[in-house]
């Protein structure tokens, strides 16, 4: 039976996990150091477990504790209930989504076990935003995608925030991150993959056209939200491709410009 430990003070040693979620500075050091991340909600928190990911425990308020229970925690899970004054002195913000989860990494794949079998993949470089980096993973995880690379420099996608956004789908799309940059686009052809840099530059392929004859195993790269790829992923790359624009607006924001290009180039893999 799962063990249920009431908190009365924000500076309960055992919920240390849980404090200060909101200094992503911290958060950010912390978490990968400690083999850590958080599941915030109990649609979330039931997908990471679904994928095999262990729990270490829950925090909740006594509100919560039915839906807790329907998530069939393993016995050695503990679960925290405190008032809801005490879980926002703990985080540091009102969790309004029922129950947080601090749930273990496992190690990260290598890109070889993740390119295995894959046709559709996407690549970020430099994407700091964890928002943008759930965004894409939903994306890919919603348009048939098949994989996720990221380089050194991009967002944690186990974060809180780009878990929440992708709804969980970061435990059901295979990632990795990727350790020689921008070798590694090289690692990437020598496997069999053709490298697209989607790009606002007048002079590359319209995504349209280039999707009519897309190769069928496909790296798909965007940048950074200011500057978009560096010059020399472009450079580094097969084919610079472009979503056409109007109304003088140069580009999308790269969550968004991930989900056009999936949903274009899926139709040139086949897929519904």
């Amino acid at each position: 039976m799962t063990k249920h430990v009431h908190v009365v003070s924000p500076d309960d040693p055992r919920v240390a996990d849980y404090r200060a979620l909101t200094d992503v500075g911290l958060r950010r050091r912390l978490e990968p150091a400690n083999g850590l991340f958080m599941a915030e909600s109990h649609q979330v928190i039931g997908r990471a477990l679904a994928a095999g990911y262990p729990v270490r425990s829950v925090l909740t308020t006594a509100r919560w504790l039915p839906a807790v229970a329907d998530l069939q925690l393993p016995a050695e899970a503990v679960v925290f209930t405190a008032a809801d004054d005490v879980v926002q002195q703990i985080t540091g913000y009102r969790v309004h989504r029922g129950a947080l989860a601090a749930m273990q990494r496992r190690p990260l794949p290598s890109p070889a076990a993740v390119l295995a079998g894959a046709r559709r993949v996407v690549l970020l470089e430099g994407v700091v935003d964890h928002t943008n980096v759930g965004a894409v993973f939903r994306s890919v995880a919603g348009l048939g995608f098949d994989a996720v690379l990221v380089d050194p420099t991009c967002a944690d996608p186990l974060y809180r925030r780009s878990v929440r956004v992708s709804m969980g789908t970061v435990f059901a799309v295979p990632w990795t991150r990727l350790t020689r940059w921008p070798e590694g686009l090289a690692d990437l052809r020598r496997a069999g993959f053709t490298v697209a840099a989607l790009t606002p530059h007048p002079g590359a392929i319209d995504l349209s056209d280039y999707a009519r004859s897309a190769p069928e195993r496909l790296v798909l790269a965007l940048g950074t939200e200011g500057d978009g790829l560096s010059g020399s992923a472009v450079a580094a790359a097969d084919v610079s491709v472009r979503i056409p624009m109007a109304a003088g607006v140069d580009s999308l924001n790269v969550g968004a410009a991930a989900a056009v290009a999936c949903y274009a180039l899926r139709q040139a893999a086949g897929r519904p």
